[in-house]
């Protein structure tokens, strides 16, 4: 069941800025979702639309069953957002945060105290909560603001850059919490990222969008499959002419002792590969990757702490005025 649909989303700046040009798009209910493209793509806009941030153009769009132009307000109470800036206020404690946040969205007292346990214990700030802001580090600001982003049960999350500028492991440990709300609550995420590895390891699906329109659709596997071969190093006595007669091979040359194979699907196809091959001295496997992907659909390499610059949070601030 789609818990967002769009249907011809449109939005234009001007007689010339067609920042989003008659998406059609389903996202199901507890997916995890990828939005990719370069700076200017139109995945910003597409979100700010469906957040209620901007109105569109023309056509429709519906976010957990509510209308993004008929009912904004049910759209906002059912959904929550990890800016890709820091948002939380320094000032006050984690808890006081989370407090304030759930007192804006009208949640009861006793719900409210209890909602706040269960946030700081599953981002691991229990020990924590009482601190300052200030006094966190970025890895535990963003663990914060994702659990400010859950505090009210939204239906729907989204995620703006949420590893942006992070340390390695900071960024692994935001990967686990995305995973197991996606594993344990089912919460449906729609996340912009600029990180590969990060869209492979988490999508279910990914758009990739370029010049305001969806260019590309699928699982992550689904779109590295399509634009071209893995490439698989052998070193040894290889027959090249047994490997090409191979379905999965769509060629294989050899030089200076090396065997140089362009297959399909290495993960599934590299095992019957080696067996017609036998024994070799070495296997080196360079997989199809989606940054690959990206270049082929878009033809740009895309940069990966380019961000948008913190355009999702002066949307928000100027009330939509900003192409």
């Amino acid at each position: 069941m789609a818990i967002i649909s769009c249907k011809s989303l449109t939005k234009q700046y001007g007689a010339k800025v067609l920042a989003v040009d008659k998406l059609d798009l389903d996202i199901e209910e507890g997916e995890v979702f990828g939005l990719l493209g370069p700076n200017g793509a139109g995945k910003t806009t597409t979100i700010s639309m469906l957040c209620t941030l901007i109105h569109s153009t023309s056509g429709q769009a519906s976010v957990a069953g509510f209308d993004i132009k008929k009912q904004p307000s049910k759209v906002r109470q059912n959904i929550g957002i990890v800016f890709q800036e820091p948002s939380v206020d320094d000032l006050l404690s984690g808890r006081e945060n989370l407090e304030l946040h759930g007192m804006l969205y009208g949640m009861k007292e006793q719900d409210r105290n209890a909602r706040i346990g269960e946030m700081l214990e599953l981002v691991g700030l229990t020990d924590r909560a009482n601190d300052l802001v200030r006094e966190y580090s970025g890895g535990m600001r963003r663990r914060l603001e994702i659990a400010r982003g859950l505090m009210h049960r939204p239906k729907v999350l989204f995620l703006d850059e949420p590893t942006l500028g992070l340390d390695p492991q900071s960024r692994t440990h935001i990967w686990d919490y995305i995973r197991r709300l996606s594993k344990e609550h089912g919460t449906t995420m729609v996340l912009t990222t600029h990180y590969m590895e990060e869209a492979d390891l988490l999508c279910n699906r990914i758009g990739i969008m370029d010049l305001g329109k969806i260019i590309a659709l699928g699982t992550p596997r689904e779109l590295k499959s399509k634009i071209g071969e893995d490439i698989v190093r052998l070193r040894g006595a290889v027959d090249a002419d047994k490997i090409r007669k191979l379905k999965f091979v769509r060629k294989a040359a050899q030089e200076d002792g090396i065997t140089t194979v362009a297959l399909v699907d290495a993960p599934v196809n590299l095992q019957a590969l080696l067996k017609v091959v036998g024994r070799v001295d070495s296997v080196e496997v360079r997989e199809v990757t989606l940054n690959d992907v990206f270049l082929h659909y878009t033809g740009k390499e895309i940069h990966k702490e380019e961000g948008e610059g913190g355009w999702f949070e002066r949307v928000a601030r100027s009330g939509g005025n900003r192409a």
